[in-house]
């Protein structure tokens, strides 16, 4: 059974954990870094990025999540965590992990009030996937290796790229499972072919 990890530091860890598991993965909330060398795969869930950041500075985090994903090994980035991920960020020259060739906006909906639920087709995973979407980030511009899982009104909302995903919307936040198991899918087959 592969051993999926959520990073504890803030955000819907729980929520994460308990759609992990019934996707049919272990999981393990990390809140230390010694805790990387025990999962096949890491959730980075919602939250607010530059207090993640902060938080993820603060406990020494940033440069082995970085060589986490360099060794191949998938991460998935919700909200917050699809920041994190990002190579480039609109109006600001800082970057987190930059592991995802893509340039995305913060709270490119709105504020908290502009939250809401869309009807989405995510490529490979649902034709009706009802999304909740808090404050979320859009993608503005992928690589060429980026592919594009699902838009919403003409911005880019999900996306891959190797052995990274992610989404502008909260899936930790329903009753709906099925991008939690084409995650865990992902990293069932990233610990065959580590292990090749």
């Amino acid at each position: 059974m592969v051993m999926v990890g959520v990073l504890g530091l803030q955000g819907a860890v729980r929520e994460h954990v308990r759609s992990i598991e019934a996707s049919g993965a272990k999981a393990i909330i990390v809140k230390k870094v010694e805790q990387l060398d025990e999962i096949d795969g890491l959730i980075l869930p919602g939250g607010e990025s530059t207090t993640m950041r902060r938080l993820i500075d603060q406990y020494g985090f940033l440069e082995p999540l970085r060589q986490f994903g360099q060794t191949g090994k998938p991460i998935f980035g919700t909200c917050a965590g699809l920041i994190l991920l990002a190579k480039e960020i609109s109006n600001q020259t800082t970057t987190h992990l930059g592991l995802m060739d893509m340039t995305v906006t913060r709270n490119a909906f709105g504020r908290q009030k502009d939250s809401f639920e869309a009807a989405l087709s995510i490529e490979g995973v649902a034709d009706d996937y009802n999304a909740v979407f808090i404050r979320a980030p859009y993608i503005e511009r992928v690589g060429e290796d980026v592919h594009i899982l699902a838009t919403y009104d003409d911005a880019i909302v999900a996306a891959e790229e190797g052995p990274f995903l992610c989404t502008a919307f909260h899936p930790e936040l329903t009753e709906d499972h099925r991008l939690a198991k084409y995650f865990v899918e992902k990293v069932k087959e990233s610990k065959k072919s580590l292990a090749r």
